[in-house]
């Protein structure tokens, strides 16, 4: 594993039921259990599923033509059986606009191909839920 390849984040409690990450460049963001306005992990996962993908296509597309409307809606379905507490269900939908314009024209033709190449190859996030990887959780001597 090259050095380039290792990411991590640090999330600490500050609260009952609240916690912050914070990444590696001193970005941060606070989540808990949804007792507030503060995301929840599982809807951190959704905006992680989506703004991977968002950022491919955004990259594919503008180069050619800033978009008028660009979401991104991510959804799926929680559910808890034998094989314990998951989504199911995960969709990633776009709704893109672009204005008038060949280069307008041209990132509409690539919108489909930029979200399947996104989707089967660049996004990270969707490959890794995807394809499956373990997780290791262990408890360190502090």
């Amino acid at each position: 594993m090259s050095e380039n390849s290792a990411r991590s984040v640090t999330v600490e409690r500050t609260s009952t039921g609240h916690f912050v990450a914070t990444n590696i460049r001193g970005g941060t963001i606070s989540f808990g259990t949804g007792s507030d306005s503060e995301f929840t992990p599982v809807e951190l996962l959704l905006a992680a599923l989506g703004g991977c993908t968002a950022v491919d296509v955004d990259l594919a597309t503008t180069r050619h033509a800033e978009p008028d409307a660009f979401t991104v809606e991510v959804s799926g379905n929680k559910v808890a059986d034998e094989l314990g507490n998951r989504l199911t269900d995960l969709a990633v939908t776009f709704t893109v606009t672009f204005p008038d314009g060949e280069g307008a024209d041209r990132a509409r033709t690539i919108l489909p191909r930029a979200v399947k190449t996104s989707h089967d190859r660049l996004c990270t996030v969707s490959r890794t839920v995807e394809i499956g990887t373990p997780v290791t959780a262990r408890v360190e001597d502090a």
